[in-house]
This record gives C-alpha cells, sequence and structure tokens, in this order.
C-alpha cells in the first residue's frame, strides 16, 4: 500500500524524494515548488483543496528533504522525477502546478510525456531559455555563491522576488522564504544554476499542448514578467490567463486567496 500524509520518503529516480500526499478525491493535482524553495511554498494550497481533491506536494532533489546524488541536474532529470514519482504512486494522468522553474520543469514534461496531463498550471514562469546576458548573471552568482556561501544570495533573492507590498507587509512569508534558501545547501543551489542556464527554450512547443491550462502570474513579477505570461496564453489555444494584482514572483504566497479562487474556478469550469 502506497503511504499518504506528510514528509514521506520513497526512492525515485535514484534519489530520496520526500513528499505530502493529502485528501483523496478525484485527479490528484501535483504542486512542483520554484527555485530554490521547497515543498512548503506550497502549504496555503495543499490546505485549501486537501478537503476537495488530493493533492501532492514533493521536494525536487537537492531540496528540503529529498537527497540528490553525483548526477548533474537538469530540467530534463528534474520532469523524469515528477513523472516517476507519479509512476510509483501509480498515477497515470494528473493536473500540475509548477511555479517558476517548476513551470519549466512541467514545460519539459508535458512536451515528452503529454498523455500524463489532464491539465496544467503554470504560474510565474516562462517558456524562453536564457539569454546569454541572464546565463552569465547565473555563472556569477555561481561564483559568489562558492566564494561567500549562500546568505547575501539569500538577502537579494527576497527583494527581487516579492513585491514592494509584501516586502513592507508580509515580512512572515518573506523570512519564511529566506530562511529555506539558507537550508539549502550551496551545492544544490549552484548545481540548479547551472541546470537554469542551460534549459531549452519551449516556446516553439507551446502550440501543441493540447490540455486544459491556466497561467497565472503576480503583476508586479520581475522574474517572469507577465508579458511572458500574456505570450504563452497567447500561444495555447486552451489557455485561460490571470494577472493577479499586489503580487510578485510569488504569487500563491503573496496573494494566496486569490490564486487559489483562480485555481478552483479553472478546474471547476474545466470539468476537473
Amino acid at each position: 500500500m502506497i503511504p499518504k500524509g506528510k514528509d514521506i520518503i520513497i526512492h525515485v529516480n535514484g534519489i530520496n524524494m520526500c513528499y505530502d500526499d493529502l485528501g483523496n478525491k478525484g485527479t490528484p493535482i501535483i504542486f512542483i515548488h520554484g527555485f530554490p524553495f521547497d515543498k512548503s511554498m506550497w502549504e496555503y494550497q495543499m490546505e485549501f483543496f486537501k478537503d476537495s481533491r488530493r493533492v501532492i506536494a514533493y521536494d525536487m532533489r537537492g531540496y528540503g528533504k529529498s537527497t540528490s546524488n553525483d548526477e548533474d541536474t537538469s530540467i530534463h532529470l528534474l520532469a523524469d522525477d515528477l513523472v516517476k514519482l507519479m509512476d510509483i504512486l501509480q498515477i497515470p494522468e494528473a493536473i500540475v502546478c509548477g511555479l517558476s522553474m517548476g513551470g519549466y520543469i512541467l514545460l519539459d514534461a508535458v512536451k515528452r510525456y503529454p498523455k500524463r496531463f489532464k491539465a496544467i498550471v503554470l504560474s510565474d514562469t516562462q517558456c524562453i531559455a536564457d539569454s546569454p546576458e541572464g546565463r552569465e548573471k547565473r555563472f556569477k552568482t555561481i561564483e559568489m555563491i562558492e566564494a561567500e556561501g549562500t546568505t547575501n544570495f539569500a538577502e537579494g533573492f527576497v527583494k527581487n522576488i516579492f513585491c514592494s507590498e509584501s516586502l513592507a507587509n508580509k515580512k512572515e512569508e518573506v523570512e519564511k522564504i529566506k530562511r529555506i534558501i539558507l537550508s539549502s545547501s550551496a551545492a544544490s543551489i549552484t548545481s540548479t544554476l547551472k541546470a537554469l542556464a542551460h534549459r531549452s527554450e519551449r516556446c516553439s512547443n507551446l502550440a501543441g499542448i493540447s490540455c486544459p491550462t491556466l497561467i497565472l502570474c503576480g503583476k508586479e513579477d520581475k522574474v517572469t514578467p507577465p508579458a511572458q505570461s500574456e505570450m504563452m496564453h497567447a500561444n495555447i489555444a486552451s489557455s485561460t490567463l490571470a494577472i493577479i494584482n499586489e503580487a510578485g514572483h510569488l504569487s500563491n504566497l503573496e496573494q494566496p486567496e486569490i490564486f487559489n479562487e483562480h485555481l478552483n474556478k479553472f478546474l471547476t469550469e474545466s470539468g476537473l
């Protein structure tokens, strides 16, 4: 029997993966966290949906309570982790929500395993690859972390991902995210930065996405701006777009009630 509950550890694709599996109704919703966070960033969504749905959130390799191995991290590998987790949990088809890097992972998985997705949610993400300038910036960040650790990185990162209103009035959420970043190893962060720098574009695959798709983005998202969400919406025929006011890159944490409302409406109107 497959265990359910919180902080369950199972062996997936060569690593020990930690996940939460709550509720038992309908097609499962799987949440993929962004970089460099862990599954706890989805606590508001897990709590909201657990009584009406089956919801799963997992720590990707090297984050939270999931282990990593010597294999180089790539978006391709992280997408395989998702699908292999679904295999082990005996989930043939899921609704999957990915935020930021979670969206990159989701787009990669949808391209290669389209039949495994009943619907997708692309939150505060984009389909483009890094520009040469963006790639160079990531490698400079790697050098900084290798030289001085993750403290300055974490400080700068949280200032960039939250909107000004959140930084001023949601200090508890800001500190929580900072703690999560600081709890991640420098090796995991630098390895993931390399994976982000080398990721492939997925914009050319958008027209092939046929499942119901919800695209969510914070209006003040500076990392993956609303223009990127609008472009994806224009190219995915089956998509719905919602821009969330007073939210930056972490719209699910900054405006959880509105995020949940949009997701719930999408699921209901899509008959999911």
